[in-house]
């Protein structure tokens, strides 16, 4: 009897013992995540940071005086630091983006697949992952110069180095070219876990054409030899012909899934944005067709009119965006068919040998423009034939970065980092000094004040190599 009580009494202390042991495993969460998950997540965390019009996170579509906002006018006044907004953009693409790729890609790197299509996709999961980090560095160098690079993504290193911004960039498009080569397209990649192309090689191989053109043109006025050569490869491997080549990343209707657009303007229950008066007036004085497509005229007057830049803007008497951009389900998008077309009108406004006239490539754009946002192809037409939008009208007394500038800007429409950096790099259009600025135009981010404060050594060589860590400071590929 003895014998039974203490064999019982080791069975329930053993137990008691495994129990013990197992108290702190979480056993609801995952030990370790997929790499399509990773890459699911980096992909919307990169679209919702390009789209977003939060104050906090992206300031360029008041910037670029898409936006003016109604009571607080920080912003639209070049106030950077107040939100901290440099550090918000940083970490978002570095941690939230480039960090969950970098993990993605080691994971699916290292995952034996079990089942023969999956792989077959994995070598181009790889190469997409690829091309999003490309894309993500890229955004980096034009928002902020000298950026950690080589020493980016280790863990175990919390004081990279930053390196030369120009040197980055080349980089960048040189492994673009070998992205694109490396693309499989008789094979997927993702599938459902992109919400961008499905999937859909031959698409993003075409994303990193059209983007490597994008890359090149930006080199034009600092290095016109390198510029050529990128922007003719890059026509040669296939950039995008028309809107369904598009990266238009897929929201939906129900939070937490929607556009992040509408998330500010409608779910927030606020009432911070209304139409700028820069866009607007151009918009008016060039009878735009687009103007019902992208904002609603004030109801007492039925016109449009946009708020003063940089002055409080009572909401009810300006105009707001259209329903169209406000909606929870608009696309995101990130580079389209359009762009490309003014980018090649560029390239052969430079001498660069893509094919067609400058013209040929300014009108096909404006036409994609107005048509994708559902105008008439007869819109178009009566647009483009008034001597203020017809290109050769224009460039017998002006510049054709002034011609090309304006328009691109115009269709740009929503997409603020972009619209930013066409601004910076071709100086136009002539955007208005706020009521009260901090500072001159920004031509970049100032580095995250977290740099300063913990990576203050190779900050300061950073600052010192770009010129000086100011809002003023042009960025290497900015000369003019």
């Amino acid at each position: 009897m003895k014998k039974i009580i203490i064999l019982i009494t080791l069975v329930i202390i053993a137990s008691c013992s495994d129990n013990l042991e197992n108290l702190n495993e979480n056993i609801k969460d995952p030990s370790s995540v997929p790499g399509e998950t990773l890459f699911t997540g980096a992909q919307k965390n990169l679209v919702d940071q390009m789209v977003t019009p939060n104050v906090n996170d992206n300031n360029t579509k008041l910037w670029v005086q898409y936006l003016q906002e109604t009571t607080y006018t920080d912003e639209s006044n070049y106030d950077q630091i107040t939100r901290n907004i440099p550090a918000n953009h940083w970490s978002k693409l570095y941690k939230d983006v480039l960090k969950d790729l970098d993990e993605a890609s080691k994971v699916i790197t290292n995952t034996d697949y079990l089942l023969p299509e999956d792989i077959e996709k994995k070598a181009n999961k790889l190469v997409v992952i690829e091309v999003l980090s490309i894309y993500t560095y890229s955004i980096l160098v034009e928002t902020f110069g000298d950026i950690p690079y080589t020493e980016a993504l280790n863990i175990d290193n919390l004081l990279p180095k930053y390196d030369d911004s120009q040197t980055i960039y080349k980089n960048l498009i040189n492994r673009l070219s070998t992205a694109i080569d490396a693309f499989d397209t008789s094979k997927g990649s993702f599938d459902k876990a992109d919400n961008i192309y499905s999937g859909d090689t031959e698409l993003w191989k075409k994303f990193a054409a059209s983007l490597k053109l994008r890359m090149g043109i930006l080199l034009s006025d600092v290095d016109n030899t390198f510029a050529q050569n990128a922007v003719e490869e890059a026509v040669a491997s296939g950039v995008f012909t028309n809107r369904s080549d598009n990266a238009n990343y897929k929201y939906l209707a129900a939070s937490p899934n929607t556009n992040p657009v509408h998330t500010n303007l409608i779910l927030s229950g606020r009432q911070d944005f209304v139409a700028a008066a820069t866009i607007i007036d151009m918009m008016n004085t060039l009878n735009d067709p687009r103007r019902p497509l992208y904002f609603k005229v004030v109801p007492s007057t039925g016109i449009y009119v946009g708020g003063e830049i940089g002055s409080t803007s009572n909401y009810s008497s300006h105009s707001h965006v259209s329903d169209y951009v406000e909606a929870a389900d608009t696309p995101g998008v990130i580079l389209d068919y359009a762009e490309v077309e003014f980018l090649l009108a560029e390239a052969a406004a430079r001498g660069f040998a893509v094919g067609g006239t400058p013209k040929e490539h300014y009108d096909a754009a404006i036409i994609e423009s107005i048509e994708s946002w559902g105008g008439s192809n007869a819109d178009a037409t009566t647009y483009l034939a008034q001597p203020t939008v017809d290109y050769n009208t224009l460039t017998g007394s002006v510049t054709w970065k002034e011609v090309i500038g304006n328009q691109k800007w115009i269709a740009l429409f929503n997409r603020g980092i972009e619209a930013w950096t066409s601004v910076r790099l071709l100086d136009f259009p002539t955007l208005t000094a706020p009521a009260e600025p901090v500072s001159g135009f920004p031509n970049r981010y100032t580095y995250p004040i977290v740099e300063q404060t913990l990576n203050g050594t190779n900050w300061t060589s950073a600052s010192n190599a770009i010129g000086s860590d100011e809002p003023e400071t042009k960025l290497f590929w900015d000369l003019n």
